[in-house]
């Protein structure tokens, strides 16, 4: 089973992200990747509300136990700050691109990201968080970015526009998900630029022929 710093158990599928989200697993990067994609696929609350059933429904079935140091803990949660909203509901201003959630974190709309140029059409704002690198990626219509692999998890939520890999098509709302075992070199579609906000616990890894892999860098 894959280990990662993002979570301790393998994350392959929608369902599975989901899953951690519900049990309160993800760090708060990640959390804020998946509040983001509710707002803005409410379809999927549907799922949502039955993985917390269900949750509910495991919590109710566990045999009662003692807590130890009842006294403090009780101290330190009633110390503690009230927790965040967990509203799924899109407040995005008219014309906005970022979901609320997204906004939240970042304190800033997509007008004022201060993007840097990592290669030719491709721009990156990126910064660490809980563990994670964090980040917001700009690519150019057409673009294919480098195949590679991943030392670790990544997940890629598509704000605007869309990619195509190995895999398929990722558009706006779509969440990507990949780890060691997927290798795939993402293509921009032609029509728009790609916008999208990844976090990763792991660095990439270049893969493919040398040929390629020039050709790629320099876009």
């Amino acid at each position: 089973m894959t280990k990662t710093d993002m979570v301790h158990e393998q994350i392959d599928t929608i369902d599975a992200l989901m899953a951690h989200y519900v049990a309160g697993s993800l760090p708060e990067p990640a959390r804020v990747l998946v509040r983001s994609h509710l707002q803005m696929k409410p379809d999927n609350r549907r799922l949502m509300s039955s993985l917390e059933l269900l949750a509910g429904e495991a919590l109710e079935s566990t045999p009662e136990a003692a807590i130890a140091d009842r006294d403090q803990r009780l101290a330190a949660i009633f110390a503690s700050a009230p927790p965040a909203s967990e509203s799924h509901v899109s407040t995005r201003p008219e014309r906005a691109l970022f979901p609320q959630a997204l906004r939240a974190l970042l304190g800033f709309e997509t007008e004022d990201v201060p993007w840097r140029r990592r290669l030719p059409g491709f721009k990156e704002y990126s910064f660490g968080m809980e563990g994670c690198e964090v980040s917001l990626m700009w690519i150019r219509p057409g673009r294919a970015l480098p195949a590679h692999s991943h030392k670790g998890m990544e997940l890629i939520l598509i704000l605007d526009g869309a990619f195509n890999d190995e895999r398929g098509r990722f558009g706006a709302g779509d969440i990507s998900i990949a780890d060691e075992t997927v290798e795939h070199r993402p293509v921009a579609e032609k029509d728009r630029p790609c916008i999208a906000f990844a976090v990763s616990d792991g660095p990439i890894k270049l893969v493919g022929s040398l040929r390629q892999m020039i050709g790629d860098l320099i876009g």
